[in-house]
């Protein structure tokens, strides 16, 4: 994990410190926060500095919509007519995702799956077609 803070200007930890403190808390990561303060004419203080930055943070972690980063593999398959649709099936069966496809002599699929599902899918895609196919992973 990297992690870093700045105070840019205002008192020493009444800026960057609370901000970071707010973001440990939270339990996230990829997170980058910002916060811009215009000087409005009353000064704040040291303690309504850190309340201001703190709980902007916090505000703007309420309105952050938080996902999931999910570790994928992505790949190309070569596959006869024959076989598409049990393919299809297959990909969709084993929670893969099929992101193109191109017919020319054979059907070429893109194929996208989460890393821990890669090898279920390639087991019951030699088990489909006797061992002769198999998804060459990007690397």
């Amino acid at each position: 994990m990297t992690e870093g803070m700045s105070d840019d200007g205002e008192p020493a930890g009444t800026a960057g410190k609370p901000a970071l403190a707010v973001l440990r808390g939270e339990d996230l990561g990829d997170v980058v926060v910002v916060v811009t303060r215009y000087f409005g004419g009353t000064k704040l203080g040291t303690g309504g500095l850190v309340r201001s930055y703190t709980q902007s943070v916090k505000e703007a972690l309420k309105a952050m919509p938080v996902g999931e980063r999910v570790h994928t593999v992505t790949g190309t398959l070569k596959a006869p007519y024959s076989l598409y649709e049990q393919i299809r099936r297959l990909v969709e069966q084993e929670g893969g995702t099929i992101t193109e496809e191109t017919f020319g002599a054979e059907v070429t699929l893109r194929l996208r799956f989460i890393v821990d599902e890669r090898d279920p899918f390639e087991h019951h895609l030699r088990e489909l077609s006797a061992g002769q196919l198999a998804v060459d992973w990007d690397a």
